[in-house]
């Protein structure tokens, strides 16, 4: 499907600190800059973020998005300041399974506004969205185990620590571990 010319579904998640919308191609630009200023903190648990990322990378990825969204295959978000409509970061629920009703969330925020507390308010509302419109029953978050900022922010979320899976993730040419945590409805605060 062709995603420039078949708008994308209007959603808008906010919660007056916050604004969450599905990625536009005006995104790419600043996609871009927040990945190269992220280097040092997201780009070590997230291999996509890497110095040879470059303006390319950021427009296959808005497309990667938009396709996704409109196949409801993914539903990536890319997170704002509401007030200043500064990029501040990214999340969204992929790996969907419909058979389960479940999926998996992922975020990052840009090194620049870390420890803010916007992946944890971020996250919620995606959960939400994700529980309320999209059906889902369960939804994971898998962490690399010594990654304490995504654990702590999984926590705050209220989701549950269910354990350590072996060679759950593949980062960086090599199999990982990773620490499961998983949100049900009644877990959002």
């Amino acid at each position: 499907m062709d995603t420039h010319e078949t708008p994308l579904p209007v959603l808008e998640l906010t919660d007056g600190r916050l604004r969450l919308r599905p990625w536009q191609d005006h995104d790419a630009a600043e996609l871009y800059r927040a990945v190269h200023e992220s280097l040092a903190s997201v780009g070590q648990w997230l291999p996509w973020c890497r110095a040879e990322y470059g303006h390319d990378d950021a427009t296959a990825w808005v497309e990667h998005c938009q396709a996704g969204w409109h196949a409801g295959e993914h539903f990536a978000l890319p997170i704002f300041d509401a007030s200043t409509g500064e990029l501040l970061g990214g999340t969204g629920l992929n790996q969907l399974d419909r058979l389960h009703r479940s999926a998996n969330l992922g975020y990052w925020v840009r090194q620049s506004r870390q420890r803010e507390g916007i992946a944890a308010a971020a996250a919620v509302l995606v959960a939400r969205f994700g529980f309320e419109q999209l059906g889902l029953i369960r939804i994971e978050i898998i962490i690399q185990p010594d990654n304490h900022p995504s654990r702590r922010t999984a926590e705050k979320v209220g989701a549950k620590f269910e354990g350590i899976a072996r060679h759950r993730l593949w980062v960086h040419e090599q199999p990982r571990d990773a620490a499961v945590y998983a949100l049900v409805p009644d877990d959002l605060h």
